[in-house]
């Protein structure tokens, strides 16, 4: 398959594995990329910019082919030390980072100046006009489908894709709710040049999560998922489980809550237990809509060649009608 992201950031197939925290780490990312796609490191799972840098080196051993690494830049008290990440990803040779969150413009000319391809993940088409201007390379075109924070202005992919794909010059990947070869040939049609999966590459073989939490993606269906933090104006989409129903919950009892009264319940830590433990109800699992199209794990070879065959057979039948 060729378009102008396969030619950008030298892949075979214009499928990108999302940046995940406590999931985008060497075992995920080299499968993803020895498998034709793109797979991405996730910049903050690691503790410090040493230790990204060491993980940066692990994936080498793993494949020869392109990765890339994640950075989400978010406001906080104390923040990490972004600039450190940045040099370290930048000493340790990568030639492509999705950044996601806030603006990236404070570290996009140290990118470029290192022939650093970026991909900026927007849930809105103002913000991606800006991501273009400031010289970002793709736009990754979240949609309200997707797991994460999917913003709050609730605009699905049909639309927010063909939108995007209309008012940049530069490509469009086509990000949130997309699980298969079907979601990839539709996501084409309306204008993008990739995909962007997260949620579907957890449930795969290589990905770093207990098997009770694969599993249950596979059995969720496409309603399993809630929308937390929504009172506050953060919205985010999680798995539905009774962490996530608490959390809801607190948010609408008369008077709501702060941030800090819920704390306890979606700290990052609890996450992460959830993940390497299998407790669903130890923390959030963060997924998206999609789950409703997942029926197996395989591995990352096996979904990526039959997507790619999906999609050329979904794309086919379509020019048939015709």
């Amino acid at each position: 398959m060729k378009t102008r992201v396969t030619d950008m950031l030298g892949i075979r197939y214009p499928i990108i594995q999302g940046g995940m925290q406590w999931v985008g780490t060497a075992e995920l990312a080299s499968a993803v990329s020895n498998a034709g796609g793109l797979g991405i490191l996730t910049a903050l799972t690691q503790a410090t910019p040493e230790a990204l840098a060491q993980e940066i080196r692990r994936c080498r051993d793993m494949t020869d082919k392109p990765f890339g690494v994640n950075l989400t830049i978010l406001p906080s008290v104390t923040p990490p030390p972004y600039a450190e990440y940045v040099a370290a990803i930048i000493e340790s040779g990568i030639r492509i980072v999705e950044t996601a969150g806030n603006s990236p413009k404070d570290f996009i000319q140290s990118f470029k100046s290192h022939g650093i391809r970026i991909v900026h993940k927007c849930t809105t088409v103002r913000h991606a006009l800006s991501a273009e201007r400031n010289g970002v390379d793709i736009v990754s075109i979240d949609g309200f489908e997707c797991a994460g924070h999917p913003g709050e202005d609730d605009v699905g992919g049909l639309v927010l894709i063909p939108v995007a794909a209309k008012a940049l010059k530069i490509p469009v990947i086509a990000s949130g709710g997309i699980g298969d070869g079907r979601g990839m040939a539709a996501a084409l049609v309306l204008g993008a040049e990739g995909v962007n999966m997260g949620t579907r590459f957890c449930a795969t073989k290589e990905a770093p999560l207990h098997d009770n939490i694969k599993q249950a993606l596979v059995k969720a269906g496409e309603r399993d998922t809630n929308l937390i933090f929504r009172t506050l104006h953060n919205t985010g989409r999680v798995l539905k489980t009774s962490v996530s129903d608490q959390v809801i919950a607190m948010e609408r009892r008369p008077g709501g809550c702060t941030f800090d009264d819920i704390r306890p319940l979606v700290a990052g830590q609890r996450g992460r237990a959830a993940l390497e433990t299998g407790d669903l109800d130890a923390g959030l699992v963060w997924a998206g809509e999609v789950v409703g199209l997942i029926e197996d794990v395989p591995s990352c070879a096996e979904l990526i060649d039959r997507m790619v065959a999906e999609c050329r057979e979904r794309l086919g039948v379509a020019a048939s009608y015709l």
